[in-house]
C-alpha cells in the first residue's frame, strides 16, 4: 500500500527521532499520506501503523483528534471556520452560517464541483482576529466580514478553474 518513496519520506521522518522513540513521527507519516491520497483512509492509517511498530487505533486516535487530518477525500479548498466560543461571540456562527449560504453546501459537505469543503474548528488560536478561517489547513484569514468572504470564495473559485 506505501509506495517505496513514500517509505523513503517516512524514513527521514523517523530518523528525526531515537530508534525506540519511532512512533514520534506518527504526525509527520500521517502529513506524508494525506499529501499524497488528498485524505487518510482506514487502510493508510493501519499502514502507518505497521510502519511504526503502534497499534493501528493509536494511529486512528491521532487521525481523529486533529481537524488537519481529512478522513475522506476533500474539496481543492478546504475551508475551517473557527466557532470556538471567542470566535461565536464576534460572529464565528454567522460567518459559517455565511458561507454555507454563498456555497450552498452545510458544514461538513462539499460543492458539487469539488472545490470547497466547508468545516467547523475548534481554536484557531487566532481569537483577537475573529472571525477567523483557516484555508488549507495553511492560509489563516482574519477579520472575515461578508465582503472578505466574498472576494475570498471568488478569488479561490476563479484559481480553482485554472489547470
Amino acid at each position: 500500500m506505501i509506495s517505496e518513496a513514500t517509505q523513503a519520506r517516512f524514513a527521514k521522518e523517523v530518523a528525526k527521532y531515537p530508534a525506540d522513540q519511532k512512533q514520534s513521527a506518527v504526525m509527520a507519516c500521517l502529513s506524508i499520506v494525506q499529501q499524497e491520497l488528498g485524505y487518510v483512509s482506514a487502510d493508510s492509517e493501519k499502514a502507518v501503523a505497521e510502519y511504526l511498530g503502534m497499534p493501528p487505533m493509536a494511529v486512528h486516535e491521532v487521525t481523529t483528534f486533529y481537524n488537519m487530518y481529512n478522513q475522506k477525500p476533500v474539496g481543492k479548498y478546504k475551508l475551517n471556520v473557527c466557532t470556538n466560543l471567542p470566535c461565536q461571540l464576534r460572529d464565528g456562527v454567522k460567518t459559517l452560517q455565511y458561507l454555507e449560504q454563498k456555497l450552498g453546501i452545510s458544514m461538513g459537505e462539499t460543492t458539487a464541483d469539488g472545490l470547497f469543503t466547508l468545516q467547523q474548528s475548534e481554536c484557531l488560536g487566532a481569537c483577537a482576529d475573529s472571525p477567523v478561517l483557516l484555508v488549507n489547513d495553511r492560509s489563516m484569514c482574519s477579520f472575515m466580514t461578508s465582503e472578505k468572504i466574498d472576494q475570498l470564495v471568488d478569488g479561490l473559485r476563479a484559481a480553482g478553474d485554472k489547470p
